[in-house]
């Protein structure tokens, strides 16, 4: 009877035990579902977390705790990152770490490497100096090109000998933080290889330019001189048929840009008449290099001029950015001083 009653005794206390147990199990994995799904505290709107490379999963939460998240035991990260397959396989970047965001969401963007994408775009008509100014003004980009002249920088980017003036397209470019400068630039160098190439297959027969790389010059010409996207055709077809008739270009964005720092805003008959490589007032044909970054639409144009028989244009003067269009000399001369007379009265209201 005795023997009886301690194997029910036994039972009994199998089946308290094993409910204790069940319980215990059923409050942990209460906690651990708590802890996963409990939004991030101690961290203020706008705090990122970058990984690095080689940073195990050790520091990466020891940089959250660093950065002001106390919440979870370090067996609870564990255990998560575990059950969600991102155990060894954070990537490398920077992450957003919002106060709305949670420990699985956190480690889910980290093991698919949804990072913070940064952009940097490049101006259609700037160049090769604005460009690299803008590109150190960045906080993000690490800095590679600093030091390196125009002539290194082309070397570095794998185009030793070629002038960097044109030669990256205006667009918008992503990056991640750990991209440098010279990563952009890469790919805007790529962007305009493919964009000219484009072009240049797409050309008229009795386009002027003979080579790609004057029709780079041409459509950089082309966007210094009109931020109007249905002129730069027209404006295109004067200097094409200029081209062809062996007229000199005289246009002033090449006199500009052959003044270099020494232009103040102002351009005075003086530099009209003082002879550099880029004064089309002075030197038949197209300057030796391009004088700005030429976007997709120009690089068009060049290759595709409008048909006409204007050989000149002045602005309208307007404020519209407008250009007046003449076939003649004398009609030329009139737009000419409409635009003098509509300066002066502007001026002196």
């Amino acid at each position: 009877m005795s023997r009886v009653r301690k194997r029910g005794g036994f039972r009994i206390l199998f089946v308290i035990t094993a409910l204790l147990a069940g319980f215990a199990a059923f409050l942990l994995w209460q906690r651990y579902n708590g802890f996963a799904e409990t939004r991030l505290t101690g961290i203020e709107a706008g705090e990122t977390l970058v990984v690095e490379q080689g940073d195990s999963f050790p520091v990466v939460l020891r940089k959250l705790r660093k950065i002001g998240v106390s919440q979870g035991h370090a067996l609870e990260w564990q255990a998560l990152a575990r059950q969600l397959g991102a155990a060894g396989k954070i990537q490398v970047g920077e992450y957003a770490l919002a106060p709305s965001s949670t420990p699985r969401a956190l480690l889910v963007a980290m093991r698919d490497g949804k990072v913070i994408s940064y952009r940097f775009t490049i101006v259609e008509g700037w160049n090769i100096r604005e460009l690299r100014a803008a590109l150190a003004r960045s906080a993000t980009l690490q800095k590679e090109s600093e030091t390196l002249d125009d002539a290194a920088l082309m070397t570095s980017l794998g185009h030793a000998g070629q002038h960097p003036e044109g030669r990256f397209l205006p667009e918008t470019y992503q990056y991640n933080r750990g991209d440098s400068d010279l990563d952009v630039l890469k790919r805007a160098h790529a962007a305009m290889v493919k964009a000219l190439d484009a072009a240049w297959e797409k050309r008229a027969t009795d386009v002027p330019v003979k080579s790609k790389e004057d029709a780079l010059t041409l459509a950089s010409i082309v966007e210094k001189e009109t931020g109007i996207a249905s002129e730069r055709a027209q404006i295109a077809g004067v200097f094409s048929r200029r081209l062809k008739l062996g007229m000199l270009l005289q246009t002033d964005p090449t006199v500009i840009y052959g003044m270099g720092s020494a232009y103040n805003g102002n351009i005075r008959r003086q530099d009209l008449q003082t002879d550099t490589p880029y004064n089309t007032y002075t030197r038949a044909g197209l300057p030796p290099t391009p004088i700005a970054m030429p976007g997709v639409d120009a690089l068009n144009a060049a290759t595709n001029p409008a048909a006409g028989v204007a050989l000149y244009f002045v602005a309208v003067g307007d404020g519209s950015g407008r250009h007046l269009f003449a076939s003649t000399l004398q009609q030329h001369n009139a737009n000419v001083s409409a635009y003098v007379q509509r300066y002066r009265r502007q001026q002196a209201q």
